[in-house]
């Protein structure tokens, strides 16, 4: 069994300033099964005006899985979805061959002496394999989670099948994702799929992982192979843990786009400038984002840009 590997994250801005640990893409593993893109947001207070405010932008080729821990946003969307999403529940938009959504902190989210409010979250892509890239595009909002009680660990199965339970959320590679909450001290061995690879990262406290201390701002990679995951933590921590099959198929990634040709990603460029294919997101209180210009970047498979 290889041994894991721990990368460290990159801190970057999104919509209203806010600053996030991104694990995934990096330069040392770009996709984790399918999951191509990992952020973690938070704990931070919501300052009054501040909060999450991503305007209107658009996606091609991925899912978009929003897992939320404290705080709400609301997603809105060139469908027409309005959905507040709230902590414990998980969003998941296909965007297939084109849609566009927008993503800000609800009004009335901002942290007082009398009523402080946090934002934490895990916003994650999942590159959507060949025969399933250009699907119409979809979202649904999934307030339910299979929810379990292991050796002082709350488990929620948010993706795909672990542990004996099965999520609700649609996906169409083999892949999985878990939350384990301990409120306290709690020692776990984890059944893994064997064919999966996966990572661990510790979004609260801190944790020894596959025998590696992990805080936030470290991501442990896990090769295909292991069948179990030793998880122990001493006082109060969460952990989030996603796997899936090798992603067999080499993807570009750049801005807001997941393809297979440069041309692609031209064309959604152009699309989104022009007006066209994405529809129109109504209500968003924050303006639409700019695509950033294609000129002289040299992108091969398996590269991001982001």
């Amino acid at each position: 069994m290889s041994a894991p590997e721990r990368i460290a994250t990159r801190t970057a801005e999104i919509g209203g300033g806010l600053i996030i640990r991104r694990a995934l893409p990096n330069l040392r593993r770009r996709t984790i099964g399918a999951w191509c893109f990992l952020d973690h947001a938070g704990p931070v207070p919501l300052a009054a005006g501040a909060g999450l405010h991503v305007g209107p932008h658009p996606h091609i080729g991925l899912q978009t899985f929003t897992w939320m821990i404290e705080g709400t946003v609301v997603h809105r969307d060139s469908l027409g979805n309005e959905q507040l999403i709230s902590p414990g529940q998980v969003n998941i938009m296909t965007a297939g061959g084109g849609i566009s959504h927008s993503e800000d902190s609800a009004a009335g989210e901002v942290d007082t002496a009398a009523q402080p409010r946090r934002l934490h979250a895990v916003q994650l892509w999942i590159a959507l394999p060949e025969a399933e890239r250009h699907r119409a595009p979809a979202f649904r909002n999934h307030p339910q989670l299979p929810l379990l009680q292991l050796d002082g660990f709350d488990v929620r199965v948010l993706a795909g099948n672990a542990i004996g339970r099965s999520s609700p959320v649609e996906v169409y590679s083999q892949l999985m994702a878990v939350d384990l909450e301990a409120k306290g001290a709690a020692s776990l061995s984890m059944p893994l799929t064997a064919t999966f690879e996966h990572g661990a990262l510790v979004t609260a406290g801190q944790a020894l992982i596959a025998g590696e201390p992990l805080t936030p701002g470290t991501l442990l990679y896990l090769p295909a192979g292991r069948e179990q995951l030793e998880v122990r933590c001493d006082a109060a921590a969460r952990i989030i843990v996603i796997g899936g099959v090798p992603f067999a198929e080499d993807i570009l990634l750049w801005w807001n786009f997941v393809a297979r040709r440069a041309q692609e990603l031209e064309q959604a460029t152009r699309d989104w400038t022009s007006g066209t294919r994405f529809g129109q997101v109504r209500g968003s209180p924050s303006p639409p984002l700019i695509a950033p210009s294609l000129a002289g970047l040299q992108l091969r498979p398996g590269s991001a840009a982001t």
